[in-house]
């Protein structure tokens, strides 16, 4: 069993045990995300409009860490001006626990 959940900026698969990096969130135990867009069991496939009613995926928090660093060089020609500026993004580490349906 599967599913499809909307993360922050983007999307990603989940199943039972799955370890993400999602943006920064609050201290607690553990979050339950309700935007599931899809959830595939077996056979069985739910596909939400634009989310699955009733569908959740809970994860306990086991951390938080930084993100890769992302760097952006700034750059004028013949103006001898140049900068180099760069950023890593706060992340929070989850493992899925269950998936949970209507």
């Amino acid at each position: 069993m599967f599913a499809i959940v909307e993360i922050g900026p983007g999307q990603e698969k989940v199943s039972a045990g799955d370890i993400l990096d999602i943006p920064r969130t609050q201290k607690k135990k553990e979050i339950i995300i309700d935007k599931v867009l899809m959830v595939i069991s077996g056979e069985d496939v739910e596909i939400g409009f634009p989310y699955v009613k009733g569908a959740k995926v809970v994860c306990d928090i086991i951390g938080d860490k930084k993100g890769e660093k992302k760097i952006a060089y700034k750059y004028k020609r013949r103006k001898s001006y140049h900068r180099k500026v760069g950023h890593r993004d706060l992340l929070t580490r989850v493992k899925v626990k269950e998936i949970k349906t209507a």
